[in-house]
This record gives C-alpha cells, structure tokens and sequence, in this order.
C-alpha cells in the first residue's frame, strides 16, 4: 500500500472517530443560563453584513474552547443578511454563516441563538465593498469540512491531566489537520477579515528608537497570531480594531424609562 493510500485511510478513519466524538463533546452541559437572550427581531435590526456574532455556548466542547482561551466566548458566527435565498418551505432565512462541530461549515437562522448570551463585534470603517467581499468569502466557504482531527485534540481536555499551562493553550486549539478543504468556527472568520484584508490582532514589531520588550517569549508569540489556525472567538472581542454593539444601546435606550421593581425603588429612595 502507497503512502497516499495509507494517508487517506488514515484520514477516513480519523473522521469517522471525530464524528462518534463529536456527538459526545456536543453534549450539553447542565446549568447554562442566559443573561440577556438574544431576541432574533432585535438582532436582525442591529446587524450589518460582515459582523461577528460571538456566542457563549452551553456544550462540553464550549467548556474546553472556554478553558483554553479564558473567555466566556467559546463559537463565533458571521452574520450575511440577505445574501442567502429563503428557504422554499417558508422557514425562518438563514442570515448567519457558521463552521459547526462535525458538521462543518453551515448557515442558520438568528433564531438558533435565541436563548445563547451573544456578543457583535463589527469591522470599524470597513467600507462596502470590502463587507461584501467577507460575506461573499463566508458563503462559498459553505460546504467545509470541520476539522475532525480538532475533534481529537480538544477531546484530550475531558482526562484528568495537569491544567494547560498558558503559554500552551492558544497552540493547543490550532492542532488540526491544516487541510484547506476542512475548517473551525475562528479560523475561517479570521481567513475572511485577512482576505480583504482587515486586521483583527496583527503582527506587532518593535519601533525604531523603543526600547525592546522584557518579554522574548510575549514578542514570538504576537508574531505567530498572525496565523489564521491560532484565532479564537475572543479574539475578535479583545481586538482594538472591532467594535462591540449593544442591541439595547442602539434602540433609543433612555435609563429614565426603565420601570423598577418596590425593591429597586424602596432602596433608591433610602439612598436619597
């Protein structure tokens, strides 16, 4: 048997243990609750084409994505408004494009993240035709692979071995088979916005005159986010270059309105 052969055995085989696994890591875990649910009418109206949607998942590979990056943030989604036809049953449309464990790159309705804390993130100043390009880059991404053999590197988190130390943890999600056909929910979003090309966290060098920084180990691992397999759902949120929208925010909100519950009241007019 040829090495290619025994490659793509190996391959097939690999994928078909991800998609047993993935069945178990897509479990959902007890005790999720939502603090503000993400209303699908309020979200369609807030939304622009070529935003993050980051959502707070409730899975046992949320847990795992969670450690790793110390986020509350575990998947990301790119919103792509109408560029998707509606569906010929007379469902809800998809407007969200998303890489989904096992199942691979996929597009859904708002409505899926209905119950889900979720988070916008948008591309400051980024013109009209380059969100087209991230919309357009999302939805002939559809279709993917996910990366099964992420599958198997994220399962290792379930046995009880010694915490991950932190300098470990952003190249422990970027395992994976590097297959362009195959992708992950972060990683392809990141290929998106660098298409266009947009920068999320980007390569930062030393300036002529400054002095170095104290950290060797801090300055290679800023020149190895640059890439795309070492982005994260976080990412997008602790980018300098992305706003954070705020459904409520955006609607006209005016504290004064708010009707407060006795309690609320009993306790301001105490404090006056």
């Amino acid at each position: 048997m040829g090495a290619v052969q025994r490659e793509v055995r190996m391959a097939n085989l690999t994928d078909r243990i991800g998609r047993r696994l993935a069945q178990f890591l897509q479990t959902e875990s007890s005790g999720y609750e939502p603090y503000t649910p993400s209303d699908p009418e309020t979200l369609k109206a807030v939304l622009q084409p070529g935003d993050i949607l980051l959502v707070e998942g409730n899975q046992r590979v949320s847990a795992v994505i969670k450690y790793l990056t110390q986020s509350t943030w575990s998947h990301a989604a790119v919103y792509v408004g109408d560029a998707l036809d509606p569906p010929g049953d007379g469902s809800e449309r998809h407007r969200l494009v998303e890489v989904v464990l096992g199942e691979g790159c996929i597009s859904v309705p708002l409505s899926k993240y209905r119950t889900y804390n979720t988070r916008i993130c948008r591309a400051h100043a980024l013109s009209q035709a380059d969100r087209n390009r991230v919309v357009a880059f999302m939805v002939d991404s559809l279709g993917l692979q996910y990366d099964m053999r992420h599958i198997l590197d994220m399962l290792r988190y379930f046995f009880p071995f010694p915490p991950v130390p932190v300098r470990w943890r952003r190249r422990m999600i970027a395992f994976g088979s590097g297959d362009p056909t195959r992708a992950i929910c972060s990683s392809l979003i990141a290929q998106a916005f660098q298409s266009v090309p947009y920068p999320i966290l980007p390569e930062v060098t030393r300036a002529p005159g400054r002095a170095a920084a104290a950290s060797t180990y801090s300055r290679s691992e800023i020149l190895h986010i640059r890439n795309h397999t070492l982005f994260t759902p976080r990412d997008f949120d602790l980018s300098p270059y992305f706003a954070v929208v705020k459904p409520t925010l955006e609607s006209d909100f005016d504290y004064r309105k708010i009707v407060w519950g006795s309690g609320a009241d009993a306790n301001s007019a105490a404090s006056g």
